[in-house]
């Protein structure tokens, strides 16, 4: 059993001097229903297996101790009562969620995300085709996916995770089958063009030797029918080109997307983009494209001027006479790839030393067989799957299946087919098996693995697990290194960032085209290759944390600086530049993906960003509104900016103190427009020709007074402690699969003092994290 009924433990009272502290300071204004900020203290139980009365009870520890309560204009307790309250309350909800954690751990159950559930059956069989989207969507919590309290099952999860582990072998099997080797296919531009050079259509027209795509806002485009993919799988593509009437200063800056490009599919995926100039130069994409889907290689900048073509066609000969930018293709190197290796590795993975015999057609298990040697097999291959050693009893119900097949005259293959299927069904598999208490060394090699790599144990980590040498910190520092080192510091980076930055919403919305013209899915997609590149850059150095916030560097290409109105920048390479110290531009606040994704695409708002920038960055967790407050807005007739709006809700006593916290870095941000791009002024209508101008000047909780973005950047930057403390924290959220426990405050502000000596290093702060004992802990 991986998890047994537990009968939850009742907290001991309220500590008396706790209780009387409550009574003499707070009840005054928090007794009743209309309490002050819609706080009622009767309302406060002390059932702390409630994650609501959880949430209260360190509001009031955290208010009291920031000393933001009592309020400054009412009668103030002595400190060092202030101070016993705190102490004594921090203990009673420490000791009863420790006392908790020792029954049942702090994480519960917890099951492979989607990915990770692709990514391991990747490793298990020695297969590459993706999985993930054909599971069921998954919750997020906190940002995150993996959190085990947000992880439900239902018939739902169930039967997509048959479908999907029955999927995979299939295509295990028939990767070993059909060993044929397809041959690249050259492409030259004849075979590129349209079939008929007399139709209008959307396909490239012949010009000058070459397949000419121009500048055009014609759905689909630049499809090259002779691109459709026989089979489904991994391709490479060499695409030769070179561009047409580009502009002055840059190239012709082009998407490459696959889909089936027409309109009953019109869904398009993304593989890359590459800047065209007039000298041809071939460039290397990979993706995988299902069986009947093409390519669609197009220019895509929204910058340069786009010919204008009726009926959604295009004719050979109408783009020339437009004088606008085009992209000419060369030729076309299209090859099928096999990135999980070839078919013997994933013939040595399915049936090990089994002696057998392949065919187009089907696996025959040596005649010589034994009943021993399937068992022999199914206990390795569960050893893999459940990624620790199993015993006898375990996978006993999979050994009967076996005999009884063999019995029963079934083909030992299939038998052997059905147990892998029966095991990949396992709890044991697809969830976390971790004991109460300390991790054993398996369960660490898991954690650790799954965090950095999103997939199983390798074999070197499995084998450091079966000398008991993971608990040895020097060991798990080496293997942290490796793991960074041998599977990437940018794949681990980008799916935590995802999650933690949100970036995995970054598509949700789409800037309005009439406000933000300038705006490409080149752009969108170099926004997140900057964020994800600075932070493997901040990383990598073992950078300090405030340099999150004040970096005066950033990474981008010549699309995405012209974007931004940098100069000096060329190459469709996203690289490194060093800004100007007077640039708006450096650190996480200023990067478009964080930008765009805390916005809806048409504006911005004060209120939705400064809720981001408290909970993602600053650790600040910002509780929903009070109860009394009604969900209508409140009245803002006669205000004209949102500074006045915000200004007649926070009015409300109810909302002030959350606002405190909300409203810089809401105000500092407005600056920035919803797509991303720097503004002194809100764009009004045409009867209004007088701009408003922008003012980004507010104070800060502590008093702090800042009159612009560079200002409020400085400020927080000064004050790396909570950075580091909220990095830590989303770094184990994500490491362990649950939030943040009250209980695990004192662990977290260790692990933070620890890394004060590198100025709270990022890489040094991931090392402290995997070394916790929250994280070597279930």
């Amino acid at each position: 059993m991986l998890c047994l009924p537990f009968q939850a433990l009742a907290a001991p009272p309220l500590p008396e001097n706790a209780s009387r502290f409550l009574q003499d300071h707070c009840f005054d204004c928090h007794d009743g229903p209309d309490g002050e900020g819609g706080f009622d203290l009767n309302s406060l139980n002390q059932d702390l297996t409630s994650p609501a009365s959880l949430g209260k009870w360190s509001r009031v520890i955290d208010r009291i101790s920031s000393e933001e309560m009592p309020p400054a204009d009412t009668d103030q307790p002595d400190p060092a009562d202030a101070q016993d309250f705190v102490q004594d309350t921090t203990d009673w909800v420490t000791n009863f969620q420790k006392e908790t954690f020792s029954k049942v751990g702090r994480v519960r159950s917890r099951r492979l995300t989607n990915l990770q559930l692709e990514r391991t059956l990747h490793d298990l069989l020695a297969i590459d085709l993706p999985l993930a989207n054909q599971l069921t969507d998954e919750q997020r919590s906190s940002g995150f996916n993996n959190l085990a309290d947000a992880q439900p099952m239902s018939h739902f999860h169930l039967q997509s995770h048959l479908t999907v582990i029955d999927t995979a072998l299939e295509y295990a099997i028939t990767k070993i089958t059909n060993r044929s080797a397809p041959r690249p296919q050259n492409l030259n531009a004849q075979k590129l063009c349209r079939v008929n050079p007399r139709s209008r259509c959307r396909e490239p027209e012949m010009l000058d030797g070459k397949a000419v795509v121009w500048s055009s806002g014609v759905t689909f485009h630049g499809r090259l029918p002779s691109t459709i993919a026989n089979e489904s799988g991994w391709y490479r593509f060499r695409i030769t080109a070179s561009s047409l009437n580009e502009p002055e200063t840059h190239g012709v800056w082009c998407s490459v997307r696959s889909g089936r490009c027409t309109s009953g599919a019109p869904l398009l995926s993304w593989i890359g983009a590459f800047e065209a100039n007039s000298t041809a130069q071939e460039r290397v994409f990979e993706a995988w494209i299902p069986k009947d889907h093409m390519l669609e290689i197009r220019p895509a900048d929204a910058t340069i001027k786009r010919g204008r073509f009726q009926g959604g066609q295009i004719g050979t000969g109408e783009g020339t006479p437009q004088n606008v930018p085009g992209l000419a293709m060369h030729s076309i190197v299209m090859e099928r790839i096999y990135p999980a290796g070839t078919a013997a590795a994933t013939q040595q993975q399915l049936l090990g030393e089994l002696e057998s015999e392949v065919t187009q057609q089907e696996i025959h298990l040596s005649p010589n067989t034994t009943q021993k040697d399937l068992e022999r097999q199914i206990m390795e291959f569960a050893n893999r799957a459940f990624r620790r050693p199993v015993v006898t009893s375990q996978i006993q119900p999979f050994l009967d299946l076996a005999r009884a097949g063999l019995n029963a005259g079934e083909k030992p293959f299939d038998v052997l087919i059905a147990c892998y299927r029966g095991i990949l069904c396992s709890p044991r598999f697809l969830y976390f098996f971790e004991p109460v208490g300390k991790l054993d060394d398996f369960a660490i090699a898991n954690r650790l693995s799954y965090m950095l790599t999103n997939s199983m144990p390798d074999a070197k980590l499995l084998k450091l697990a079966r000398e008991n040498k993971l608990h040895d910190k020097s060991v798990l520092h080496e293997q942290t290194e490796r793991l960074l080192r041998e599977y990437g510091e940018l794949e681990f980076l980008t799916h935590f960032a995802d999650q933690w930055l949100d970036l995995v919403d970054i598509g949700f919305t789409e800037p309005d085209r009439k406000t933000h013209r300038d705006f490409d899915p080149i752009v969108q997609n170099s926004m997140l290759d900057e964020t994800r590149y600075f932070l493997h850059d901040l990383l990598k150095h073992n950078a300090g944390v405030s340099r999150l916030i004040s970096a005066e560097h950033t990474f981008t290409n010549s699309r995405l600086a012209r974007y931004y109105g940098i100069d000096g920048v060329a190459g469709e390479k996203i690289q490194r530049i060093d800004l100007e110290r007077t640039s708006n531009r450096g650190g996480l606040l200023a990067q478009g993906a964080i930008l765009k994704v805390t916005a809806n695409g048409t504006n911005t708002s004060p209120v939705l960003r400064g809720v981001w920038v408290s909970e993602r960055l600053l650790g600040k967790q910002i509780p929903p509104p009070p109860e009394n407050v009604p969900a209508v807005e409140p009245d803002i007739r006669g205000a004209k900016t949102i500074r006045e709006q915000l200004q007649k809700h926070v009015s409300d006593a109810s909302c002030a103190a959350c606002h405190a916290h909300i409203d810089p870095p809401g105000y500092a941000l407005e600056n920035f427009d919803a797509a991303g791009r720097w503004r002194t002024t809100y764009s009004t209508s045409r009867q209004k020709r007088k701009p408003i101008a922008i003012d980004p000047s507010f104070t800060m909780s502590d008093g702090q007074k800042f009159s612009d973005f560079q200002q409020f950047r400085q400020l927080i930057a000064d004050n790396p402690e909570p950075l580091a403390r909220n990095f830590c924290e989303k770094l184990i959220t994500y490491g362990t699969g649950s939030d943040i426990q009250f209980a695990d405050r004192r662990e977290i502000k260790k692990i933070v003092e620890q890394t004060a000596d590198s100025n709270y290093g990022m890489r040094s702060l991931l090392h402290a994290a995997i070394a916790s004992d929250i994280f070597l802990s279930k």
